[in-house]
Formats: C-alpha cells, structure tokens, sequence
C-alpha cells in the first residue's frame, strides 16, 4: 500500500502525504475470511482497524447489531490511546483486508513524528464527534422543559 493509498480511508484522507507515509510504516496487513471473528467484545481493545476491502459486521450483547464497517471504513481508532475492553464484537461479512495500528505502533509514531501523531489523534476525535453529533441534535430535539 501506498500513501496516497491511504486517502481511501476517511479517518487518514486529510492527513498529508508525508504523515501518511509515516503512519504507513507502522501498519500491519491482515486478511480475515468471511464468517471469522476480528475480536470479540470484552477483548482487551489495543488497535485500530483500517478495513482496506470487504466488511465487518459489529455486535454488542448490549446494543445488538451496530451495522457494518465498509471498505474506507476504520474501527477502534480509541484503542491506540485510551486502555480498556472492546466495547463490541466484529465478525467479517466477507473476506476481508485490514491494517491495523497497535497501541505501541502509535506510541511510537507520537515519538518519532508528534506532528502526524497529533493529527491523526484530532481526525480520531473529529470522527468521534460526528458521529456523537446526530445523537445529541436527537436528546436535544427530544428535550422538554416543561416534563
């Protein structure tokens, strides 16, 4: 993969082309077939997925199914910088190829390049946030003062 290959992805397509080139270094390929699991919920979250083609399906036992990551798509961006359990379950859809970044794959971009590490960080955050922003418009539109 290249980086300009990396645009595909929504989380990486602002990042330059220099800061792609330095995230490319620290990702890992992985093929999952269809029908076997990436992890599962209550495993110890430590990477983030980039999912290059196919799709993952994303459960929960509180939650139920959460839909699908497409192609582009990216999951467990959090996983680089916070500690904790997978909050999900992802099972591939179809085969699949992914690239993952560990914890300490990130750990060590913010050592050797704090300027990408910090931007891929923000985008990881701005994504976060859209998707918390329709959630929020709803409490609020729901919202009654007067109950």
């Amino acid at each position: 993969m290249s980086p300009e290959e990396l645009k595909q992805f929504s989380l990486l397509a602002e990042l330059t082309e220099e800061d792609r080139d330095e995230l490319l270094e620290l990702l890992d390929r992985e093929e999952l077939p269809a029908g076997e699991l990436l992890f599962e919920e209550g495993d110890e979250a430590d990477a983030l997925y980039l999912v290059a083609s196919g799709q993952l399906r994303i459960r929960s036992s509180r939650l139920a199914d959460l839909g699908l990551i497409r192609e582009g798509g990216a999951l467990g961006s959090f996983s680089v910088v916070v500690i904790g359990k997978r909050e999900s379950s992802a099972i591939a859809e179809s085969d699949c190829v992914l690239y993952s970044l560990t914890r300490s794959g990130f750990r060590r971009l913010a050592e050797d390049a704090p300027r990408t590490a910090c931007r891929l960080a923000e985008a990881m955050v701005a994504e976060l946030a859209a998707g918390v922003r329709p959630r929020l418009d709803h409490i609020v539109e729901s919202f009654d003062p007067t109950s």
